[in-house]
């Protein structure tokens, strides 16, 4: 039986000039038919930043694929805030941002997604709203991101989220995570509750 998960075929890493900084962007390939990108920070020298500091492990953010935010700037999540801010300090400091596609709103799909938006918008928090759906809260799986990291050939690393259970499931699929380095974003009026469902019932480290 053929492995969903194994990996079956990766591009050539190519530069890719953006606003945030100039990044190596590779595509990576899997049996499944899922392809996500793995983009590291180069310098102004142009050889790839994984690490900021000889002595620290290398900055990475995994970053789940969320049209609605990453394309159209949606106010209701804060996706596309921090992606921006992953890839500025990813250019800052050096370090890899792992993008994975089929995440889609916790990995439910985007018309689940829309259908869970409309819940939200009659009463239900996000949490709830997944699972008036029959769906999980989280759908998500790493083992894919992972593979990817192992294959940039890091095994331990610093990670950019607020998520504590992102850090645990990646440390149960073999990574060694060193530290926890917050990627919060500044809650608007229209996500200020998408966002304190994150920190009062899904664990989020979140300051406000």
């Amino acid at each position: 039986m053929t492995n969903p998960t194994g990996l079956t075929q990766t591009s050539e890493p190519v530069t890719v000039p953006t606003p945030h900084g100039v990044f190596l962007m590779q595509a990576f390939g899997f049996a499944d038919g899922s392809e996500h990108l793995a983009l590291t920070a180069l310098p102004t020298e142009g050889q790839p930043q994984i690490r900021s500091q000889a002595n620290q492990a290398p900055l990475v953010r995994i970053h789940s694929e969320c049209a609605t935010g990453d394309i159209f700037g949606s106010y209701r999540c804060d996706c596309g805030p921090q992606l921006e801010q992953a890839l500025e300090m990813m250019a800052e400091q050096g370090g890899v941002l792992i993008y994975m596609r089929n995440h889609e709103g916790r990995g439910i799909g985007l018309v689940n997604k829309l259908r869970a938006y409309a819940l939200q918008d009659a009463g239900l928090d996000t949490l709830d709203a997944n699972l008036s759906l029959g769906l999980p809260a989280d759908a998500r799986d790493y083992t894919q991101a992972v593979v990817m990291i192992k294959e940039l050939g890091i095994r331990q690393l610093r990670l950019l989220t607020n998520n504590p259970a992102k850090a645990e499931a990646l440390e149960e699929l073999g990574l060694t995570i060193t530290e926890l380095v917050p990627d919060e974003i500044t809650p608007r009026a229209e996500n200020a509750r998408y966002l304190a469902t994150k920190r009062d019932r899904m664990r989020h480290r979140l300051t406000f």
